[in-house]
């Protein structure tokens, strides 16, 4: 009787045991939905690690060279050297950009009509 009684009180453990290993907070779904968290941190980690090596590279080019930091102001300032001409190209029925400081004004309509 007493090995019955054991054997039942030891059943119960190993199920309970196993009901929080499967089923609980604090059990396997847990652990799978760490890992995922994990793996997911590990890529952004590695896309910011690479984004970080090409702002590094960027900016010793900007220390060293004048070639980087003339493209610079090229692009993101629209700065045109002393010895170039600008030319703006615009497609047929699309509307200009606004024009660079210090151009001179587009044509109008009316005096093309003339």
């Amino acid at each position: 009787m007493l090995m019955k009684v054991l054997g039942a009180i030891l059943l119960f453990a190993a199920l309970l045991l196993q009901y929080r290993l499967w089923v609980s907070d604090e059990g396997i779904s847990e652990v799978w939905t760490l890992s995922a968290a994990v793996a997911s941190q590990r890529t952004e980690n590695d896309q910011l690690r690479e984004r970080n090596r090409q702002l590094r590279a960027e900016v010793v080019d900007l220390k060293q060279g004048l070639a980087a930091l003339e493209e610079r102001a090229r692009h993101d300032l629209g700065m045109v050297g002393n010895s170039e001409t600008f030319f703006q190209v615009v497609e047929p029925g699309t509307v200009p950009a606004e024009p660079a400081p210090g151009s001179p004004p587009p044509a109008t309509n009316a005096a093309a009509t003339r």
